[in-house]
């Protein structure tokens, strides 16, 4: 399956998918893109503690919404 092909057919199973379903999607992506964050903050800044790791995380979600 080539890339296109894969696109084509996530988009067809989104939908299919009921409103409430995409949302439970999107909030679990997010989810994860945050723990995967905080997992790379964790190695640039590996004295920092969990409250340090969230403003860094927080920072960064804020950059993105610019």
């Amino acid at each position: 399956m080539t890339p296109e092909q894969a696109l084509q057919r996530q988009i067809e199973c989104y939908r299919k998918m009921t409103g409430e379903q995409r949302l439970e999607t999107a909030l679990n992506l997010h989810a994860l893109a945050c723990e995967v964050a905080r997992e790379g903050i964790r190695r640039q800044f590996s004295d920092a503690d969990e409250a340090e790791i969230e403003s860094h995380l927080r920072r960064r979600l804020e950059i993105g919404r610019r």
